[in-house]
């Protein structure tokens, strides 16, 4: 479908990194059920009433430190997550902490990182 075609142009700059996408996307689907996915310019954002996740090739490290193909899921917590994993984490709003971890491996889309996921939802479906 249209969709498809719009995700293969996004990883066109980065092929090798779309099959860490699918995997996210196989796994958000099955365990969260209904989301909306919209591919803009520079992110995939995944929805339930409002953005809960999103991927993107945010540049996080330096170039040296940085994997040639990656993505970067990025979520919102109501409190920040300490983590190794996480790259970077910020707070735009109080009690609203964004937090970005970089994948370059099928095995760093884990349960770890699903939870995480599955919190943002939670979290995002809550607000008000």
């Amino acid at each position: 479908d249209a969709m498809d075609g719009d995700i293969l142009l996004f990883f066109d700059k980065m092929p090798g990194a779309l099959p860490l996408y699918e995997e996210l996307e196989r796994r958000i689907k099955t365990e969260l059920g209904e989301v909306r996915i919209k591919v803009q310019k520079t992110q995939i954002s995944f929805y339930n009433r409002r953005m809960f996740a999103c991927v993107s090739f945010a540049k996080l490290r330096n170039a040296e430190t940085r994997p040639k193909e990656y993505i970067v899921v990025t979520f919102g917590l109501g409190r920040r997550e300490i983590s190794p994993r996480i790259d970077a984490a910020s707070e735009p709003y109080p009690n609203r902490w964004t937090h970005h971890v970089l994948a370059s491996e099928m095995s760093e889309i884990d349960d770890e990182l699903m939870g995480w996921i599955g919190e943002a939802a939670a979290f995002s479906a809550g607000k008000r």
